[in-house]
């Protein structure tokens, strides 16, 4: 069964955030990003499970894939893959995750 991909707001924001820094170099690199980001997000419809499980959150529902060296990560649920954020790999998933516990939980908004 197909799901509908959706992004958050986050996640669009990260993503522009992303293109800008590259546009600044390259326009046209930025675009091609651009397109790479949306097309492994749309490739999630059909086979989401296919990403890891982030390590920081230990949820089976919240997985990711590299987009060149960023993160995408999305939470699967029966009808919908939600793109939660687009973040570079050394970046801190502290906006994304809180640390209680001895471990990482996602926030559920």
């Amino acid at each position: 069964m197909a799901r509908i991909v959706k992004w958050t707001e986050t996640a669009i924001e990260d993503l522009g955030k992303a293109a800008e820094f590259i546009a600044r170099d390259s326009p046209y690199y930025a675009a091609s990003f651009v397109r790479q980001a949306r097309n492994a997000a749309s490739s999630l419809d059909y086979s989401p499970e296919r990403g890891r499980i982030v390590p920081e959150s230990e949820r089976t529902d919240v997985r990711e894939i590299y987009v060149k060296s960023y993160r995408l990560i999305y939470q699967v649920t029966s009808h919908n893959v939600f793109i939660l954020a687009f973040i570079h790999g050394v970046r801190d998933l502290a906006n994304i995750f809180s640390y209680r516990d001895g471990r990482y939980h996602f926030i559920e908004e």
